[in-house]
């Protein structure tokens, strides 16, 4: 799955977080288990201060053998110099690795220090992995990485990550293709232009973009889709069924309606515009996400901004690949008139059209019959 090195970013901050967090854990627990075994917390104090006694010792050793044997090729400058620069009070004792072994196992009772833990723990009714390391994901321990490659862990907070670009993750519970209900589109309801019913109809445009999110990317279909039909018709809904399928595949999809889209870019123009700067505003996510869906085209309000930002956003996305969704309620030859030639002869040439048909959903609703 492509992640941008922003998005990469944004996802190991989360894993650095929970890091994080789960040390604030392992440092309640232990305060917990302290306050109720005394024993227990005499035991980690003697460890602590083995260890601390033999780094201290390891680190004395190879100052003194630094200080006592000259550089390759270098004499000392002079007799006493050894003698200066090891001067210092000896180690009490001289700790042998079996020494620190030794004194551990009596620290702990005559058993291993692990061992000892786990028995004070188990003895107060507590877990005996009570104050073992916290990891969200035990396999790379939360560092998102099991050798040189990403742990499965990361791919589910891509997906996630996603989900919360998008825009769409409460959306999505609701609306995808398990839920899409071909019944709300009657069979007695005929299209004057083709001859079908609204099922047939309905039923066509549903396996279309089921097909479409399916085979998204792929040399055998399209990477552009246009709805259009009338309003009330599970546009918006398809749309949000085709973010599913590419979210949950890892793919970044990123969700807007027409009118928010447009009033975000002519906001970010132009402020930079008045930019003493002239700062440009990175749009990176709109014009290199795996998929972008533009909701509702033509209930914005059209202006020469709107025409000319369109227009350089499908022209980029086309030339780089990167697919687009549209929902609208014009027709191509609509969308001509409304935007430009230009914009129509884009569509006509790269998006997949899908026509809707049927009675607006959201009244049959409200009077209560499919």
């Amino acid at each position: 799955m492509g992640i941008t090195n922003s998005q990469y970013d944004a996802i190991m901050r989360v894993y650095e977080k929970r890091r994080i967090d789960n040390h604030h854990v392992e440092e309640a627990r232990r305060r917990t288990a302290y306050e109720a075994i005394p024993a227990l917390a005499q035991l980690d104090r003697a460890v602590a201060s083995l260890s601390v006694e033999t780094v201290r010792q390891s680190l004395f050793h190879r100052e003194s053998s630094l200080a006592i044997s000259p550089s390759l090729g270098q004499a000392p400058q002079h007799e006493g110099a050894a003698r200066i620069q090891t001067s210092g009070d000896l180690p009490s004792r001289d700790l042998r690795p079996s020494d620190i072994g030794e004194l551990l196992r009596e620290a702990a009772g005559g058993m291993s220090v692990h061992d000892r833990r786990r028995l004070l723990l188990k003895e107060h009714s507590f877990p005996e992995d009570y104050l073992d390391p916290v990891y969200t994901c035990k396999d790379c321990r939360d560092t998102g990485w099991i050798g040189a490659r990403h742990c499965h862990c990361f791919d589910r907070e891509v997906v996630s990550y996603f989900y919360t670009q998008s825009g769409l993750s409460v959306s999505l519970e609701k609306e995808n293709f398990d839920t899409f209900d071909l019944s709300w589109y009657p069979e007695d309801l005929i299209d004057a232009k083709s001859g079908k019913s609204s099922r047939q109809i309905m039923t066509y445009a549903l396996l279309t973009c089921r097909n479409f999110a399916l085979e998204y990317g792929s040399d055998r279909q399209k990477k552009h889709l246009l709805l259009t039909g009338a309003a009330g018709l599970g546009k918006t809904f398809l749309t949000h069924c085709i973010a599913k399928v590419l979210i949950d595949k890892g793919r970044s999809v990123i969700y807007y309606s027409a009118g928010e889209l447009f009033d975000m870019l002519a906001e970010r123009f132009f402020r930079r515009a008045q930019d003493e700067d002239g700062m440009e505003f990175d749009d990176s996510y709109l014009s290199g996400c795996d998929l972008l869906i533009i909701d509702d085209l033509g209930t914005e309000l059209t202006n020469s901004f709107v025409g000319s930002a369109l227009f350089q956003l499908l022209n980029t996305r086309i030339a780089r690949g990167c697919g687009t969704v549209i929902s609208t309620n014009l027709s191509p030859l609509e969308l001509g008139q409304v935007y430009s030639d230009r914009i129509s002869s884009r569509i006509m040439e790269h998006f997949l059209l899908v026509r809707v048909f049927g009675e607006d959903i959201r009244v049959r609703k409200r009077l209560g019959r499919r």
